[in-house]
C-alpha cells in the first residue's frame, strides 16, 4: 500500500513519506487525502548469524620437484701453487771497502823477425832482438858480443864489435852500422863509419877487405 505524501510543493515534506496514520502534513497541515492504516508491527525475529566460511585445507602431496637442467661439465684448471715469499734476512754484516785490484799489464811484445848469417864454410849464426853487437869474442871482454863469430876461418879480420845491429820500428827492417877496424862491405860496397844501412834477404856481407870472411844475410 503507497505511503502518505505530502501533496503541497512549496512544504519541505512534499512527496516525503509521511506517518500512514497521519491526516494532515505535520508542517504545512495540507490534508492528505490518503491515509494508510497502520500496519501491525511484527514480533523482531532473530537474525541469523551467518555462518563462517572455513576454506578446505588442500590435501598434502608429494611436492614436485622442478627437473634440474643438465649442464655440461667443465675441465678442471689446477690451480698455481701459492709459494709465500722468501724472507731474506737484512741484518747485513758492515765490511771494510776494498780497493779494486787492476789486472798487472803485460804487453805483449811484437815478435821480431829472425836475423841469419850464413858463413861460406856453411856455418851459421842467428840472432833476435832489437839492438846488439856482431864481433868476437875475447878473454878481455866481460860481456861477449850478441852474435859471436868466434871459431870460423880468419877470424882474426874480425873485431871484438864489428858492428851494430839493430831493429828499425819505422822502416819494419834490420839495420847494421860498422864499427871496426877493418872496414865492412855491404854488396861489394864499403859501408861509411856510423852510417845505418838496409839488411835485406840474400845480401851479401864482408869483413874486411881481402874478402876472407864472407856472410850471406836472411830475414825471416
Amino acid at each position: 500500500m503507497p505511503a502518505n505524501r505530502c501533496p503541497n510543493p512549496s512544504c519541505e515534506y512534499f512527496n516525503r513519506a509521511l506517518p500512514n496514520n497521519a491526516k494532515v502534513c505535520p508542517w504545512c497541515s495540507t490534508p492528505l487525502g490518503n491515509v494508510i492504516a497502520p500496519t501491525p508491527n511484527k514480533p523482531n525475529s532473530p537474525e541469523p548469524i551467518p555462518q563462517q566460511y572455513i576454506p578446505s585445507q588442500p590435501t598434502p602431496s608429494q611436492p614436485i620437484t622442478p627437473q634440474q637442467p643438465v649442464v655440461p661439465s667443465r675441465p678442471i684448471t689446477p690451480q698455481p701453487t701459492y709459494q709465500p715469499p722468501t724472507d731474506y734476512p737484512t741484518d747485513y754484516q758492515q765490511r771494510p771497502p776494498t780497493q779494486p785490484v787492476s789486472p798487472p799489464y803485460n804487453p805483449q811484445v811484437p815478435r821480431l823477425p829472425l836475423l841469419k848469417f850464413i858463413h861460406t864454410s856453411g856455418k851459421e849464426f842467428q840472432w833476435s832482438g832489437e839492438a846488439g853487437f856482431i864481433g868476437r869474442r875475447s878473454k878481455a871482454m866481460n860481456i861477449p858480443p850478441e852474435i859471436d863469430l868466434t871459431g870460423i876461418p880468419h877470424e882474426g879480420i874480425i873485431s871484438r864489435r864489428h858492428g851494430r845491429v839493430s831493429w828499425d820500428w819505422s822502416q819494419n827492417s834490420y839495420m847494421i852500422i860498422d864499427m871496426s877496424t877493418n872496414g865492412m862491405y855491404l854488396n861489394g860496397t864499403a859501408l861509411s863509419p856510423g852510417v845505418q844501412y838496409r839488411l835485406m834477404n840474400g845480401d851479401l856481407l864482408q869483413f874486411g877487405q881481402d874478402n876472407l870472411v864472407r856472410f850471406t844475410v836472411y830475414v825471416m
